[in-house]
């Protein structure tokens, strides 16, 4: 490739999407703790046919570099699937992902942490888990463990095992916040902690956007999208079924909401 072609690749590559979705979807089984019975498994009789369904299908959207997105629907909607395709957790059955840019995503409570490591020695696992070499996570130690606070501070080298629910939340939201990674996913962990902690992560995230990182956030809290996104994506069983402006997303997510419960 000569110097003008890896030039224009490179441009190429600066002005794509920072996510682009593409018919996605997803197909999981309704009953997953269906078993055969040892009799059809000595005859060999076939499988009976497997009751699926689809949690996301049909779902095209474009996330620009530097934009932040909210994902709002009602529980089982498809909005956290849809973001653990984004994340590469969930592989697609149809259609594709391309992110373009490393991800730190904070998915759910404990996602990536060993119970029976420690608080500490899940900071160093998490670290090469996300690419840093043990130096990187050597310098940004004390950080994460300030951020997250006196709770962890006293329980670092206890299993994680036994924290609650909010300070997996504090260790992992301060893990995340020291990636460089330009892209953030976040999952509804902002709806666990207390007043004091969310403040300050809302603080974190206020200059992490500055710095032009991307955010895609699920939550249910209007609060919580509103502040960070102007622009949010309705999901409706499995399906996209709006693309706007967060406040309109939300009127019709309330809409919804009331016609469920006539």
């Amino acid at each position: 490739m000569s110097a003008g072609q890896a030039t224009a690749a490179t441009a190429a590559v600066a002005h794509a999407p920072a996510v682009e979705v593409d018919n996605v979807g997803v197909q999981f089984l309704r009953n997953r703790k269906r078993k055969a019975r040892i009799r059809d498994t000595v005859m060999r009789r076939p499988k009976p046919e497997q009751d699926t369904f689809w949690a996301v299908r049909h779902v095209t959207a474009s996330i620009a570099h530097g934009e932040t997105v909210g994902l709002v629907g009602e529980n089982g909607s498809g909005k956290s699937t849809l973001l653990k395709l984004i994340s590469g957790v969930l592989i697609a059955d149809e259609g594709s992902v391309t992110v373009n840019g490393e991800m730190a995503p904070l998915l759910e409570l404990g996602a990536g942490f060993s119970p029976d490591l420690s608080g500490r020695e899940n900071i160093w696992l998490a670290g090469a888990i996300h690419g840093l070499t043990h130096e990187q996570t050597a310098e940004r130690f004390d950080a994460i463990v300030r951020f997250a606070g006196k709770g962890i501070r006293n329980f670092l080298d206890t299993p994680v095992r036994h924290y609650s629910s909010g300070m997996k939340v504090r260790l992992g939201f301060a893990i995340t916040a020291q990636l460089d990674h330009p892209i953030l996913l976040i999952d509804e962990v902002l709806a666990v902690g207390d007043r004091r902690f969310k403040r300050k992560c809302y603080r974190k995230i206020d200059r992490l956007l500055e710095e032009g990182r991307t955010l895609i956030i699920v939550s249910h809290s209007e609060r919580d999208v509103t502040r960070f996104c102007q622009r949010s994506l309705l999901m409706r069983d499995g399906e996209l079924v709006m693309d706007g402006p967060t406040e309109e997303v939300f009127a019709a997510y309330y809409d919804d909401s009331e016609l469920d419960d006539e």
